[in-house]
């Protein structure tokens, strides 16, 4: 028996296409896909086994910028095309790409549909709270108030949290990064694509041409310490310069900011991102009304549960078994069938 020889190791080039990117000069768009192609040459994928789809918007022209399989499809319907390959070809790697308007608006229900039942696919949610590809109208994520094209006397509609809407739906992963820090990025991309099952990673990512500066107060270098609550699996939920600010669950079990010199840190609350009730994390991810106050990054919540393709397709060799190759009329003739007349 002839050994197979390893697959080359890859680099940043082999995962990088020959079409030019074409987003706006300095969209935050572009810092994630430099992320993604040094990141990708590192971890255990190889082009030809790994896809990216899209739907409609800034965000879902990502596919061509990867030299891997692609499709931009349908406004919205990232989830379900995915979710059709993930059952058919399990053995891919499969990542879906859209952004806040595509995939809370349009798309909000293939979204969490695809979460609860854990498809195994790695989704990548740009939010940069505006619609930017139709030139800035407001999106599911807008604050309260806000002035657009499409709202000329400011939005009156309460924003989606992705994070609580992932959490709500029971995905099994659920995170946050921002493009400003391409290690945060990598390390919360490599840990959404390790898991087995459905994983959501909300990117807060700045439209800079229709909505500068959304997420500045809190993604600013010089802002981040006293702003980001880095969130680490079995450690004390604790930030600031000098770590002085914690998280604690307060007695209507709400997620509450303190001083930890006032409590003491026995008080903070301990993260714990493979709890299996989602309730804490949910209540970690409503801390922030807005990008104006400190915000949890990091992974919420990561727990083990069936993964959708492998239980499906368990059932489809069972149907094969019991029935062999199947008779069509038998099918058409089965169930709850009557005559008329």
């Amino acid at each position: 028996m002839t050994d197979t020889a390893p697959a080359p190791e890859t680099t940043k080039a082999d995962w990088t296409s020959d079409q030019e990117p074409r987003w706006c000069p300095g969209c935050g768009d572009y810092s994630i896909l430099s992320a993604m192609q040094l990141m990708l040459p590192d971890m255990d994928s190889r082009p030809e086994n790994t896809v990216f789809i899209s739907g409609i918007g800034c965000a879902a022209r990502f596919p061509y910028y990867m030299n891997t399989y692609g499709m931009h499809s349908i406004h919205g319907r990232a989830p379900a095309v995915a979710t059709g390959l993930a059952i058919a070809r399990p053995e891919l790697d499969v990542w879906v790409i859209g952004g806040d308007g595509d995939m809370l608006s349009i798309g909000g229900n293939h979204l969490i549909h695809a979460m609860r039942r854990n498809v195994n696919m790695t989704i990548l949610l740009f939010n940069n709270q505006i619609y930017g590809l139709t030139k800035g109208q407001y999106s599911p994520t807008s604050e309260v108030g806000k002035v657009t094209k499409s709202t000329p006397m400011g939005s009156v509609d309460q924003p989606f949290n992705a994070v609580s809407v992932a959490l709500g739906a029971e995905a099994t992963f659920v995170a946050r990064t921002h493009d400003m820090d391409r290690k945060h990025m990598q390390e919360t991309f490599r840990k959404a694509h390790e898991h087995r099952g459905s994983s959501l990673v909300e990117i807060l990512q700045n439209c800079n041409v229709f909505n500068d500066g959304a997420f500045a107060a809190i993604t600013k270098k010089d802002k981040r310490d006293s702003m980001l609550i880095q969130l680490k699996h079995g450690e004390p939920i604790r930030f600031g310069a000098d770590n002085e600010f914690g998280v604690i669950s307060n007695s209507q079990g709400k997620a509450e900011i303190v001083k930890v010199d006032e409590v003491g840190e026995p008080a903070l609350v301990i993260h714990d991102e493979n709890n299996e009730n989602p309730s804490l994390a949910f209540s970690i991810s409503r801390i922030a009304s807005g990008p104006y106050e400190p915000t949890p990054v990091g992974v919420f919540r990561q727990v083990q549960r069936p993964e959708y393709s492998s239980v499906v397709n368990q059932q489809i060799e069972v149907a094969r078994e019991q029935r062999g190759s199947g008779d069509l009329n038998d099918l058409l003739a089965s169930q709850p069938t009557w005559e008329v007349g």
